[in-house]
């Protein structure tokens, strides 16, 4: 009995030691697991979860900055401000449950829009959240008037101040400045690394998008303390004000754009005017255009719609940089370079034209029929701008390897580089070109086309400019460019100014530039265009053109070309290169509207003044305008 009773004393204290040591290890797991959960917080996770804490405990809102402003060179009058108005917002967290559909309904109600549209921006995922949802900017203060006397049954909308864009110059400096809207999915997707949000409002096309960085300014922000769920605990904000845009000097001359988008009238077509000693536009006129202020409205969806459809006239296009076009007889001016720099035919030198050539089974009409021209030297030949002259000279002595190796040392077929975010590079085509692409041989006849700026052969107006800045020049293009200077906008004060950069050069010979300049001063004083660009205030030098496009038969692409003055310094010469498409009624407009835009610029005239001094009155006639 007793040896029993020792053997269940000894068995009890094993069960004791056992569930000591058990619950020692089971003490000492749960000690190794708070400590690597406390370990994973502070040290692993310690920053995320800071932030996190952070978040939970402040609301942070953006104060939006303005955008900075928009002068012409003269930098007295901004060509766009920012004008004052509001967004509205929504906090649904701070709605009470079920009001939601009600507040929605009122809310819509006053803003003029569909519960539906506010139901977009604030969806049923995110209705309990207390995150503020934009519902609609540019509002007018009458509306907010509206929604402040009806706060009561408006809990959760508020309202803040959300500057706008007011494009005070209007008209064909759209192209060139462009507009802005609220930024899109795609876009954020792409900057959102760059300090833009949802609520952002960016750059669209033209100035306002090449430079938004510049133009964008820094946001505020606005932070007050809340709890866990985000509603607001203390009404004292903590408030960083925003940092205005940078202000942006164009080099665009407001009285030479406005001179030359009247003269370009209600003609599809577009105009750029161009310093060739340093590359700045002084104008950039491309008809139709469009009004940017429209963008800021609640029928911008609409009428974007509507320039997008309009294929016929394409009035978002900027002609002077974004559309392409057979350079035609201006191109001559290169090959007459490339003749005289090859040596291989003499200036002095004469070819008969009899008004047409036959080559290869086809009669090629000069633009003077028979009998033709007779007979021309260079000089004659481009003052004349005679087909026969320059078939004959870029199929026997050329060959089109050389014309496209002369045009691409004109800046042909390669980008212009100037600071807008799209340009067409036109086109320069090969005998290589012709066979990997239509699996056909480069013919003489191609060489022919080629030789007269037609065929394949595609520019646009700035690279025709640029052509003839590198004659001005004898033999360098600079790069073309919008922007002349950056200013603070407290003090304005110049950040930085944009200097001349050589865009090309070319090896052509002094003595070949000097008779190229004579060449295009004959055409002018003794050429073709003699009657429409006689000026008694300037003299210029320059080149016509007439391109032959489908499915055109009675009108074609007018085309003129020139500098002014002629004996000036480069660095006082301006390059005017002008373009009527064929879609307007034939009138052989180009020359005459070259003629104009000079006279204005050198006598200081408006365009009714230069009209009246060049003794155009007679050829203005009332155009239907074309939208």
């Amino acid at each position: 009995m007793a040896f029993r009773n020792t053997k269940t004393a000894r068995n009890s204290s094993i069960d004791r030691n056992t569930r000591v040591i058990f619950l020692a290890v089971f003490v000492f797991i749960l000690f190794i697991i708070y400590f690597f959960k406390l370990f994973s917080l502070q040290i692993l996770y310690g920053n995320e979860y800071r932030s996190q804490s952070k978040t939970i405990s402040s609301q942070v809102n953006t104060i939006p900055a303005q955008r900075g402003e928009i002068f012409d060179r003269n930098a007295n009058l901004p060509m766009v401000i920012n004008t004052e108005s509001f967004a509205v917002e929504i906090t649904p967290g701070e709605i009470p449950s079920g009001y939601y559909d009600t507040v929605a309904i009122k809310l819509a109600s006053l803003l003029g829009i569909s519960k539906f549209d506010i139901d977009k921006k604030v969806p049923k995922s995110v209705r309990r959240s207390f995150s503020t949802y934009q519902i609609r900017s540019n509002v007018p203060f009458s509306v907010i008037s509206n929604i402040a006397e009806n706060k009561t049954d408006l809990p959760g909308v508020s309202w803040v101040s959300k500057p706008i864009r007011n494009y005070v110059e209007t008209g064909s400096i759209s192209h060139v400045v462009g507009y802005v809207g609220d930024i899109t999915k795609e876009e954020i997707n792409i900057m959102y690394n760059q300090g833009y949000n949802r609520n952002s409002v960016v750059g669209k096309t033209g100035i306002e998008k090449q430079y938004d960085s510049l133009l964008q300014g820094i946001p505020g922000r606005e932070s007050r303390t809340v709890d866990v769920r985000g509603r607001i605990i203390s009404d004292t904000p903590v408030v960083e004000p925003p940092q205005m845009g940078k202000n942006l000097v164009l080099t665009i001359d407001s009285d030479i754009q406005h001179l030359a988008e009247k003269t370009l009238g209600n003609r599809v077509g577009a105009v750029v005017v161009l310093k060739p000693g340093n590359g700045e536009i002084l104008a950039m006129v491309s008809y139709p255009y469009f009004d940017p202020n429209i963008f800021n409205t609640d029928e911008a969806g609409a009428y974007y719609q509507t320039l997008i459809e309009d294929e016929k006239n394409q009035p978002l296009v900027n002609r002077v940089v974004n559309a392409v076009y057979p350079p035609a007889s201006t191109f001559k001016i290169i090959m007459s370079a490339a003749m005289l720099q090859e040596d291989v035919f003499p200036a002095n030198k004469k070819i008969e034209c009899r008004g047409r050539l036959v080559y290869g089974g086809r009669v090629f009409h000069c633009h003077v029929h028979e009998p033709g021209h007779g007979w021309l030297d260079m000089k004659g030949g481009l003052g004349q701008s005679c087909d026969v002259y320059y078939w004959t000279i870029g199929r026997d002595y050329l060959g089109i390897s050389k014309i496209a190796a002369y045009s691409k040392e004109f800046g042909f077929g390669q980008s212009a580089k100037i600071d807008l975010p799209s340009q067409q590079s036109g086109f320069v085509p090969t005998a290589e070109w012709k066979e990997r692409r239509y699996h056909e041989k480069w013919l003489g006849g191609d060489t022919m086309s080629a030789s007269i700026g037609q065929g394949y052969m595609l520019a646009t107006p700035l690279q025709v400019a640029n052509m003839v800045a590198m004659v001005t020049n004898e033999g360098t293009i600079y790069k073309p460019h919008l922007l002349k200077e950056v200013r603070d906008p407290v003090t304005n004060e110049i950040i930085s100014e944009t200097k001349p950069e050589v865009l090309l050069k070319s090896n052509i010979a002094p003595e070949v530039w000097k008779q190229v300049k004579e060449a295009m001063l004959f055409t002018i004083t003794d050429g073709s265009p003699q009657y429409p660009m006689h000026n008694k205030i300037v003299q210029a030098a320059g080149k016509t053109g007439t391109a032959e496009v489908a499915p055109y038969k009675t009108s074609w692409h007018s085309w003129m070309v020139a500098y002014a003055p002629y004996d000036a310094p480069v660095e006082d010469q301006v390059v005017v290169a002008t373009i009527v498409e064929a879609c307007n009624p034939w009138e052989w407009w180009a020359p005459y509207a070259t003629n104009i835009i000079l006279q204005g610029i050198f006598a200081k005239q408006t365009y009714e003044e230069a009209v009246q001094s060049l003794g155009f009155n007679y050829l203005m006639k009332n155009r239907v305008r074309q939208e």
